[in-house]
């Protein structure tokens, strides 16, 4: 089954650097990346950051492996990396997600 997994990164750089990471070892298919304002609650303050989010398609086998990659590269202490399952959608997509999305590092 295809997944959706949402990764919030502190700039553009930072987010095409994870994206290329798991990109590379053929963990998730594609990226989607876009510049967002993030407000939220941490370490008792409440916070207010130009982050960029990434949208990233996966198989859900390849999710325990895809957190790993993210966090081996992601700046943070604590990413955001949640998953849901992708209900439904076009089949040639999702087809073409679940090819992409093999788990094989590229030469």
């Amino acid at each position: 089954m295809a997944v959706s997994v949402d990764c919030t990164a502190g700039s553009p750089e930072e987010a095409r650097r994870v994206a290329q990471h798991v990109l590379g070892k053929r963990l998730a298919a594609c990226a989607n990346l876009w510049p967002i304002e993030s407000h939220s609650w941490w370490d008792g303050k409440l916070e207010q950051a130009q982050e960029t989010a990434m949208l990233l398609k996966t198989r859900s086998a390849l999710l325990p492996q895809l957190v790993a990659a993210i966090e081996e590269v992601h700046t943070y202490s604590v990413p955001c990396v949640v998953a849901w399952p992708i209900e439904g959608g076009s089949d040639a997509y999702l087809d073409w997600v679940e090819r992409e999305a093999r788990g094989k590092e590229e030469p």
